[in-house]
């Protein structure tokens, strides 16, 4: 009998716990997902003068090896956390005119909750992009293309912003997000100060019968700059410098004379854009974006991209794109094509051209990008 007695205890401890939800992380599955990717290409540059040598890094043109670790833990059957590592030549600082291989390093934690079928909200404290808490289809997948400027959509939706948080709502064939971001105290660039970014990011998404989707996008920028020097670790706002800053300017002073000003002082920017994306058939996709910029409406950028990039073992990518300053010519043009061959479901290989012409220098690459997913 006793022995009887302490089963039945352990019995109901035990469905106790089954039936308990305390823990969000209760039966949470994760799935390790990794990739590798490669770019490399032969360049033929004309006519580049030393003071163009900063025009082709606006092409996308990034060659290297990347690699990337996502770790996907689903919470409360709908709730998702990723974290993922990078690690690669790309966009790390250069050391004696030469790029240097930074480690692996964590470069995004992002949460999302759905709340419900038409309502959900996102956390991203750490790497967060527009991207996060906007609604971007895999048309404008960032790596989709042979190079990164065109096929990954408008600038803005790349635009790093420390950290965010955002929701979005859904209603029959009209979806909307909205997100504020805030960065960490960086250098500011043209002077001695330290400087402090809040953006708002907006998209308004509507379906249009026939798979065509027609997005409206908005990013408002508030620098914040100052004289004082203070380093500060990641996921910290320092509110009492932002507030003795703005002590010292009081509302009547506050005007014009002091949003121009570089050393210590507000400054606004931002840029609209609109994306359309399109099916022409169940393997052919067309995107098409263009952006402008609030402080200067003349300076607008373009792109045109036609893929069909199925899960079939050959597939082809075709895109045009531009930026103007509002004199009669573009400032720069860009064009490429690349062949996508499908080893699998794992591996693919895009051997292409790119051209680009931006003022007098012209750059013609031919260039392989490589895909790896385990």
């Amino acid at each position: 009998m006793k022995l009887r007695d302490r089963q039945d205890k352990v019995e109901r401890v035990l469905s106790f716990y089954k039936v308990s939800k305390d823990s969000p992380f209760q039966e949470a599955s994760t799935h390790v997902r990794g990739e590798v990717d490669v770019l490399g290409g032969l360049l033929r540059i004309n006519n580049v003068e030393q003071k163009d040598y900063g025009a082709f890094p606006g092409a996308g043109i990034r060659t290297g090896i990347d690699t990337k670790f996502t770790f996907e833990t689903t919470l409360r059957e709908k709730d998702v956390l990723v974290a993922q590592f990078v690690a690669g030549q790309r966009g790390g600082e250069h050391v004696n005119g030469f790029p240097e291989s930074p480690p692996l390093s964590l470069a995004k934690v992002f949460y999302r909750a759905s709340l419900s079928d038409w309502f959900s909200v996102m956390a991203v404290p750490v790497g967060a992009q527009c991207r996060d808490v906007g609604v971007i289809s895999s048309c404008f997948h960032q790596g989709k293309g042979l190079t990164e400027y065109p096929c990954s959509g408008p600038p803005l939706i790349n635009h790093h912003s420390g950290s965010a948080i955002g929701l979005t709502v859904r209603k029959s064939n009209i979806t909307a997000s909205l997100g504020q971001c805030v960065s960490g105290l960086r250098r500011h660039i043209g002077s001695h100060g330290i400087e402090q970014l809040f953006s708002t990011f907006g998209q308004v998404v509507c379906q249009i019968p026939g798979k065509t989707k027609l997005s409206l996008l908005g990013l408002h920028e508030f620098h914040r700059l100052s004289n004082q020097h203070l380093s500060c670790g990641p996921l910290s706002v320092p509110i009492s410098l932002l507030k003795q800053d703005r002590d010292r300017t009081s509302f009547g002073e506050f005007s014009s004379q002091t949003i121009r000003e570089s050393t210590e002082g507000y400054t606004l920017s931002g840029s609209v854009a609109v994306m359309l994306e399109s099916e022409l058939d169940e393997d052919i996709r067309l995107g098409a974006w263009m952006e402008m910029k609030r402080s200067s409406p003349k300076h607008v950028e373009w792109a045109v991209s036609l893929s069909n990039d199925c899960n079939e073992e050959l597939g082809w990518g075709l895109s045009l794109s531009g930026m103007s300053e509002g004199q009669s010519r573009w400032n720069r043009f860009q064009a490429e094509s690349y062949i996508n061959f499908n080893v699998g479901k794992k591996f693919n290989l895009r051997p292409g051209v790119v051209h680009v012409t931006d003022g007098k220098a012209g750059l013609t690459a031919f260039m392989v990008r490589s895909n790896w997913s385990f």
